[in-house]
């Protein structure tokens, strides 16, 4: 194998390399993330309960934040709202809460 050849090759291999890589590492971000659709409505409520506030994965490319209680608001507010997700018995979960501020009391 001559320089040139040698220097394509590696070129190409580099290339590759890079461009596998770039395309498994937002696979293996997601994986990190729980699923409310892979879980019961009963599932994912409990995991919020237990974890107190946590970052699920909604949809194919959304995800939101869901809290337990308003003490997971803080300092902002201590307002929550209903939160609803689709899972896998449910499409309309009532999962947990989000944190909620009045416009009116900023």
């Amino acid at each position: 194998m001559n320089r040139l050849s040698r220097n394509a090759c590696f070129g190409f291999l580099a290339f590759t390399w890079l461009g596998g890589t770039a395309a498994v590492e937002p696979a293996m971000a997601q994986a990190g993330r729980p699923d409310t659709r892979s879980m019961t409505c009963a599932q994912a409520q409990e995991l919020v309960r237990k974890s107190g506030s946590i970052v699920l994965t909604t949809g194919q490319s959304t995800f939101d934040r869901f809290v337990a209680n308003g003490s997971y608001c803080r300092p902002q507010t201590g307002q929550v709202r209903a939160k609803f997700a689709p899972t896998r018995d449910n499409p309309q979960c009532s999962v947990g809460y989000r944190c909620f501020q009045n416009r009116t009391q900023r």
